[in-house]
Parts: C-alpha cells; structure tokens; sequence
C-alpha cells in the first residue's frame, strides 16, 4: 500500500544523507551561522559557547553509553539469544518478518531504548538468516521501535521529573511516573503505535526486483569461543562462582532499593540491567567478550556526543532554543501548549538529541508557560518527551548502534523512517491534543 510511496523518500535520503558524523559537523555550523545572524552574537562568542560547552555531557553521556552498552550485553547473552533464535524461526514470510521485528523492537524499546536497539539489530540479523527479505528495511524496522523509547521506562524526562533533586523540582514539585509513563493517554499513544506502526513498516515492504538482499556470509552467527582454562588467572575468568556471587549481590541491593521506595530511574535502570548481564552470562570471560563488541557499537556514540554538546552549549547559551520554544508556546493556550512543545521539541532535537539534555533546554520555558496557562504540566512534560523522540526518525544520532551491528549506513534505513517520521506526527499530535 505504501510501497511506491516509500520508494521516492528512500531514494532521497539515500542520495543526499551524509554520514552521521558528517551530519553533526553541519549541524554544528548550521547553529552556529543561525546564532550570529538571529540571536546577534559574535562569531568570538559563538565560538567560546561550542569550545566550553564541549564537554559539558561528559556524565551524562557516560549514561547513556552505559545504556547501550549494558543492553547490548544482556541482549548478547547465551539464554537471550537462545531466545531470540527461538523468534527467529517464527515468521515464514517477509511480511510476517517485518512485522515481528517492528513489535519486538517496539516492545523492547518501551522497556529500555538500549536494550530495544540491540535486541530489535539482533533479532534482525537472526530472521535475515533464515527469511528473504529486504534488509534495509528489516532493520529500519528496529529503529521505527525506538520511537516510543520516550513514552517507556528508561525516558529521561518522565524519569527525570520524578527523581528528588531534579532542576525542576523546586518549580513543579516531584511528578509520579503514573502522571507521564503509566498515565492512561501515555498508555492508549503507545498502544496504538504498537499497531500502526508495524502496519506501515509491511506496507512499505519493496516488491522483489527492488529488494535489497543481505549476503549471508556477512551476517553468520557468532560462536562464542570456549576454551580450556590452565593459569589460575584463566579460571578465575570462567569462574561461574565468581560470576554469582557478584550477580547475587546486585540482586540484593536492587530488592533492598525497591523495597524501601525506590523508583525508576536511569542509574537503576543501568544497576538492573548489568545486574543480570552478569548473571546469564554466566562467567566473566563471558561478559568481558560481550563487552568488546559493545563497546565497538557506541564508538559513533563517544566521539558524536561532545559535538552535540557543543551544539547544545550555543543553542542554550546564545538563546536559540529558548527563541524557538518561545516561538511555539507563544500561540499556545492550556490545551495546546502539550502540541506545540512536542513540536518545538521535534525541531530541537535535530540539534540536541538528548532527552535529558534536551529537557534542561526546554523546561525553563515550558514549565513557566505551563503554570501561567494553568495547563497538565505532565502532559507537556511528555510532549516535549515524545518530540524527542519523534525526529529520532530522520536524526540518524541514535541508529548508530543499529547500523554498527547491522553492517549498514544511515541512507540505508531512513527513508523507510521518513514515512514513519510523517504517519507518527499526526498520531502523537491528536494523542497530546485530546486523548
């Protein structure tokens, strides 16, 4: 049905998107031209923005990298990939392929964005073994998953207002995880994407002659090496005891924390999932193997993320971000102003694609809109969060774990995500305006 609709997006994107890196040195200018010639700064200060804001990422960026990291490593583990195997004998057609993909992505992602992403390329990569079918697609579906990671439970801004001591907490109080991840609109969006949008990936599946056929021999299945273990420093590598007992430890930090309060938020979230990496990878050798190839998935990640700090640093410092925010909210009334900051922040994203960094943009300047308009401060909380996520769709910032694991470049995948981007925006928008 949206086949040849698809087909002009992908061979757009294809054509004119750059490499991501290539894409944030653009970026990069593009604010900074825009600083000079709207907010009326000298290039001398546009430039002392970029260089000290640098580094102002470094923590949470380190966060974030141990999302990844740590949900690659779950995701890798013997029984995880013993199950995901499993799935991958379920769909006996390219349809039923795609269709699987989008809703374990989806899936996945709602739980935790990493863990989604690696989950999702993983499975991918399993199915292309066994299924024929058009593999930029099959992996753009993965990423069409990461598009309710905002409304899920490793959301940086409903996880953020809800953790003591946040920025914002002496403006608005602490906002409960029921008002913003498990409210009944956050609920009924993400259900109705869990629909829709598996729907559109098996409409935009290419007739055979214009599919793309992954080569086998690019995508065989790793073998975990084992091997005799001989020096005590071997066996204290394939210790299973080892393993267990730090494993236990964990467990037990993380029922004494739940326990006596505890809420949901990124460091937990991390402690969680590190936690039974450990344990179902049984030893440390194990892990540490795992860990290798994760760390070669985030290296975009690591080097990308100064650059979009830098970004960040003009955008907040020179006043951009707060001239676009204000440009939205300004039309706004207490029913509106959730659309019009998730459409502010669809447009900020392109430039800060960090949802806590992009909160610590924009809260100054909904909140206060919010309080003076006497609107759900949740739900524009959550718009800002599902903007985030929105343009994630043509950012190509975050499919960097993807395509590392899936061998395959950002104009490979987003023009199928351009017809996602398109569809998605008018749901979530009638979702924030009257659900």
């Amino acid at each position: 049905m949206l086949t040849n609709a698809a087909k002009p997006l992908v061979k757009l994107v294809d054509r004119y998107l750059p490499d991501p890196y290539i894409f944030v040195l653009i970026l990069s200018l593009i604010v900074m031209i825009a600083a000079v010639l709207f907010e009326q700064k000298s290039p001398i200060e546009v430039i002392e923005y970029w260089g000290q804001g640098f580094w102002g990422l470094l923590t949470f960026s380190m966060q974030m990298l141990l999302v990844l990291i740590v949900g690659f490593i779950l995701a890798s583990s013997p029984l995880i990939k013993k199950g995901l195997n499993y799935i991958a004998t379920l769909p006996e057609s390219a349809s039923q392929a795609i269709i699987l993909v989008t809703f374990v992505s989806l899936l996945a992602s709602w739980i935790n964005w990493g863990f989604g992403l690696v989950v999702g390329a993983l499975l991918a990569k399993a199915i292309a073994r066994k299924v024929k079918v058009d593999y930029r697609l099959l992996i753009a579906s993965v990423y069409s998953g990461f598009l309710v990671w905002h409304g899920g439970l490793s959301g940086s801004i409903p996880l953020t207002i809800a953790t003591p001591g946040n920025f914002s907490e002496a403006s608005i109080g602490l906002i409960s995880t029921s008002e913003t991840i498990f409210s009944g609109f956050n609920l009924a969006l993400v259900g109705i994407l869990f629909i829709v949008v598996p729907l559109v990936n098996r409409w935009m599946l290419p007739k055979a002659e214009d599919s793309f056929y992954i080569d086998e021999n690019k995508i065989l299945e790793d073998v975990n090496k084992t091997f005799d273990a001989t020096r005590p420093a071997e066996r204290l590598e394939n210790s299973r005891l080892l393993a267990y007992l730090i494993g236990f430890c964990g467990l037990i930090y993380l029922g004494y924390y739940f326990f006596h309060g505890g809420g949901i938020n990124l460091n937990i979230i991390n402690f969680l999932f590190l936690t039974f990496a450990i344990i179902l990878h049984k030893t440390p050798r194990s892990f540490l193997n795992s860990l290798n190839e994760a760390v070669k998935s985030g290296g975009g990640i690591i080097i990308q993320f100064p650059f979009y700090a830098g970004i960040m640093a003009i955008m907040t410092q020179s006043g951009l971000a707060v001239s676009i925010s204000q440009g939205f909210v300004a039309i706004a009334n207490a029913d509106t102003l959730p659309f019009w900051s998730f459409l502010s922040a669809g447009v900020v994203n392109m430039f800060v694609p960090s949802g806590g960094g992009q909160w610590a943009v924009q809260a100054p300047v909904v909140l206060p809109a919010a309080k003076l308009l006497n609107a759900d401060v949740a739900r524009v909380a959550m718009g800002v969060a599902w903007g985030d996520a929105w343009t994630n769709m043509i950012q190509p910032f975050w499919a960097l774990p993807i395509l590392a694991i899936a061998g395959l470049k950002a104009k490979d995948i987003m023009g199928f995500c351009l017809m996602q981007l398109m569809i998605s925006g008018v749901i979530i928008s009638i979702a924030l305006t009257w659900f």
